[in-house]
């Protein structure tokens, strides 16, 4: 199929699914192609399984919610209960995200899994996501969009309910003089809700947030991540299904810029500069790939790339040290000359 022939309407004998090239033969499995209209065969569902990884991560998941509460669970095993908050709202957001995949695969006869969730030491947030395994590649570019675009919108719902909640539950306080934490950055969505929740932030406080806050946080950055437009994440398969196999080239700007990232911003980025040179930057081909989308799926598209803009944060993760200099600027005078004392300095 040349390129010049995508801009033109299809007569009828070329809608006809037209077989794939011998190459994808070899490698057609798992990834083969349903045609729209047949219904697919499904392997036997063993829910024990997914139940089994649900519950273990939801059990390590809550075990870091405790701890970043302070709570010691060796002097205080019965404290766990107060990471419960973070993972009823981080787990709801993850399974919903899910959820978005498999039933728009389900809706487009695509064989698919019930959600697998990975657990994680609870050091590491407790979870290194889920995913769905697709036992085929939707019959359409324009399946394909929905399958993908339906998971990170479903999750960044949840996400931003999750995090007005928390943030109404959030408390400004001074900023510490004394001792070290961890500074989250800020995307344009999550400046703006702050904004509206709380209003602007005086100089020489800051913003704590909440267990279900910091949930909401987590989520929006695991939407960013899934819209990366590389190999078959859910990006790769959105940027795919607008561009067709032009997608190699914009996989391939995307990993420039996130190495770019992990460069000047953030280490953790390497991370995922890393992960297509193992597993590729290319996405397999649909049976239908000649006919592009069109109508509102192309506006959904623009909105999915906006939606990663303001998302997008280049340091999501900063150190804050120890501030012996707080500003004065929106500080209390009281506040002000307690911390001198505290710093035992005198008085001008």
């Amino acid at each position: 199929m040349r390129w010049w022939q995508r801009n033109r309407t299809p007569s009828a004998v070329e809608t006809e699914p037209e077989p794939l090239p011998r190459w994808i033969g070899r490698v057609e499995d798992p990834y083969r192609a349903i045609p729209e209209g047949v219904a697919p065969a499904r392997r036997r569902t063993r829910l024990w399984v997914h139940l089994t990884l649900f519950l273990v991560t939801f059990a390590t998941v809550t075990i870091n919610g405790a701890l970043l509460e302070g709570v010691d669970l060796w002097q205080n095993p019965s404290g766990v209960g107060a990471g419960l908050p973070f993972a009823v709202a981080l787990m709801s957001i993850l399974t919903i995200h899910e959820l978005g995949h498999y039933f728009t695969a389900r809706y487009h006869r695509v064989p698919a899994s019930l959600p697998y969730f990975l657990p994680a030491p609870p050091f590491f947030i407790g979870t290194f996501g889920a995913f769905i395994r697709m036992e085929a590649i939707p019959h359409s570019r324009a399946a394909l969009f929905d399958v993908g675009a339906a998971g990170p919108w479903a999750g960044f719902i949840a996400a931003v309910v999750a995090f007005v909640i928390g943030l109404r539950h959030s408390r400004i306080e001074p900023l510490p003089s004394d001792g070290m934490g961890l500074e989250l950055g800020d995307s344009l969505l999550t400046k703006l809700l702050v904004h509206w929740v709380h209003g602007p932030v005086p100089d020489g406080y800051a913003l704590y947030f909440n267990p279900v806050a910091f949930a909401g946080w987590v989520g929006f950055f695991v939407t960013v991540l899934n819209l990366l437009p590389l190999g078959q994440l859910d990006g790769g398969h959105v940027t795919y299904a607008f561009f067709g196999r032009r997608h190699a080239l914009w996989a391939r700007f995307a990993w420039v810029g996130v190495v770019a990232c992990a460069l000047f911003f953030w280490p953790g980025w390497y991370f995922w500069a890393i992960f297509p040179l193992l597993l590729g930057f290319d996405h397999p081909p649909t049976r239908t790939d000649w006919i592009p989308l069109r109508g509102w799926r192309r506006w959904g598209f623009l909105c999915t790339c906006l939606l990663f803009v303001a998302l997008f944060v280049p340091k999501p993760l900063a150190p804050m040290y120890p501030n012996e200099s707080v500003p004065l600027q929106g500080v209390p005078e009281e506040r002000h000359r307690e911390q001198i004392r505290e710093l035992g300095l005198q008085e001008a």
